[in-house]
């Protein structure tokens, strides 16, 4: 198990990131059935003032705890602080959902050491389910051990994914859910990557891809799924690491191969 680094207040990261991550997600929750203001940072790539309030809320966190840290968010960028830890935060996951009323988004909170993520958390704060993962010391919602499912057949098979911000990447996952249709799946578009993979994670999926992400979107889900024994990998089959925008995530590689060959 790796140790990981005392804050401030003599607490480890672990619990600093639950906190973070709690009082984010309330702030999300308390705004949730409010008017919001929403804004476009691009092609279907919306932000929230609520965006804003909660990520704010967790830097506040980590800079009190952990000032000599690297932080990189989703809203406010990199930090200017160079440090061979990085907090990798999305204070929300999940802002299409959120903005029209739809109660699937989460707080996502990684911790790397270069480059290596060590803890990751993912709170649902509407459905209170607390994810958290430490590096080779297994996985947990709200402190309940958690694992990939195990083969169900092809029939029952549960496929996610979600389309992003680039079109032509969008097109091709189309495609490729059209392509496997005929294989009796079943799919769900999840409107939240982080999300999406902490299912694979916990059995509620057995297969996730993407092919425009960003760190924050699956750095802390990344870890999780490894811990309760899942894979995930890159498009090539490589180890997905923080910085790979495609990935396909999957509880059992060998028993989903023709699913990920006809994904390829």
């Amino acid at each position: 198990m790796n140790d990981l680094p005392l804050s401030r207040s003599g607490q480890d990261a672990q619990t600093i990131a639950i906190r973070a991550a709690r009082e984010a997600g309330t702030i999300l929750k308390d705004y949730y059935s409010h008017e919001k203001r929403i804004e476009s940072k691009g092609n279907r790539n919306l932000v929230t003032e609520t965006d804003l309030l909660s990520e704010k809320s967790i830097l506040k966190i980590l800079h009190d705890e952990y000032p000599e840290h690297s932080v990189l968010c989703e809203e406010s960028g990199e930090s200017e602080t160079v440090s061979e830890y990085c907090w990798i935060i999305d204070p929300l996951d999940g802002t299409t959902n959120y903005a029209f009323g739809i109660g699937h988004f989460c707080v996502s909170i990684a911790l790397t050491l270069n480059g290596e993520v060590l803890l990751g958390v993912i709170y649902d704060p509407l459905k209170d389910e607390m994810f958290r993962a430490r590096k080779s010391a297994g996985a947990f919602l709200n402190d309940i051990p958690i694992s990939v499912a195990r083969e169900r057949g092809l029939a029952m098979t549960l496929i996610g994914f979600d389309l992003g911000y680039d079109d032509t990447a969008s097109k091709e996952m189309i495609s490729m859910a059209n392509d496997l249709w005929s294989a009796r799946t079943t799919f769900r578009l999840m409107g939240s990557a982080a999300l999406g993979i902490t299912y694979v994670a916990c059995g509620r999926l057995d297969l996730y891809f993407h092919r425009s992400l960003y760190s924050w979107d699956i750095a802390a889900a990344i870890l999780l799924l490894r811990e309760a024994g899942g894979e995930i990998t890159d498009w090539e089959g490589k180890p997905a690491t923080v910085r790979n925008k495609q990935v396909i995530a999957c509880s059992d590689f060998s028993e989903h191969r023709d699913l990920i060959a006809a994904l390829k």
